[in-house]
Parts: structure tokens; C-alpha cells; sequence
């Protein structure tokens, strides 16, 4: 790309193009470098680095621990659900391996899909306690119901 500079002598408007320098150029790897750090979080809302640090390189469900190699498998979790609340103390945050990251929100959805808008955390689907002890999770009554019309 040239540089164009436009003057007015004389009455006529003259333009003239002069190639850019080496030393005005950027390289790509430079350009590419710099679209990298205006894409990152602005500073304190990395709350990914902050999770891991405050609760450290362990799955908070199954005990996994993490190294520096793996840990890209392991996520942060949202207790609330709400990616805006991140609080500095991390209390909403829970580090969770994408496995059982993918087991929490498959459950929230199963339960949803089974009875309403209840999340995994205040039903438990098959095993769950109830009010009254002859009463079974939903989920439960389910499986009864097809295992007695397979028989």
C-alpha cells in the first residue's frame, strides 16, 4: 500500500504515491500478534486463569488432577449459571473437568426435559430423596413404567 499525499499549488490538485518504508510496515506476525491481545479479556475478567489458581489443577467432581500439559481439559464451571457473576473470591466458580463439565449441563438438561425447569442440583433424577418416602424421582417412575411394558 503507498502513502498519498494530496497538495494545492497553483490552483491544481496534484497527488503523489510514495511506497511505505520497511521500517512503517508491520509483519503479519506482528499484526497478527497485536489482533490476538485486543481479542483477549480486558484485565480482570480472565476469570479462567483466576478459577485455577484460587482452586487449583483438580477436577472439583471426580479428583482428577491436572498438570501444566492437560490443563486446557480442565473448565470452569458456573455454579449459578450466570457467566457475568465472577466474583474475585471465586465462590461462584467450580473447576471442573470437561467430562464431568459435560455430565453437570447434560443432567440440567435431562432434567429440564423431564420435569420442567428444575436444575441437577435441586433434583436428584433417580436415586433422589423426596418429601415422602414411598414417593421416587421422576426419572425413577420412568424406568419402572418402560421396564413394565417391556415385560
Amino acid at each position: 500500500m503507498a502513502k498519498m499525499t494530496f497538495s494545492n499549488k497553483g490552483g491544481r490538485v496534484a497527488v503523489s504515491k510514495k511506497p511505505l518504508t520497511t521500517d512503517t510496515q508491520k509483519s503479519v506476525e506482528d499484526t497478527v500478534r497485536e489482533m490476538k491481545n485486543a481479542a483477549k479479556a480486558p484485565g480482570g475478567e480472565d476469570y479462567r486463569e483466576k478459577s485455577l489458581n484460587i482452586h487449583g489443577l483438580v477436577c472439583g467432581r471426580c479428583g482428577r488432577d491436572f498438570s501444566g500439559v492437560n490443563r486446557q481439559l480442565l473448565t470452569v464451571h458456573h455454579r449459578d449459571g450466570n457467566h457475568h457473576n465472577n466474583p474475585a473470591d471465586g465462590s461462584n466458580w467450580e473447576n471442573l473437568c470437561v467430562y464431568c463439565h459435560e455430565d453437570v449441563h447434560s443432567r440440567e438438561v435431562l432434567a429440564e426435559y423431564l420435569g420442567g425447569n428444575s436444575s441437577s442440583r435441586d433434583v436428584n433424577l433417580v436415586y433422589g430423596e423426596t418429601a415422602s418416602a414411598g414417593e421416587s424421582s421422576l426419572l425413577a417412575q420412568k424406568l419402572r413404567q418402560a421396564l413394565q411394558k417391556k415385560t
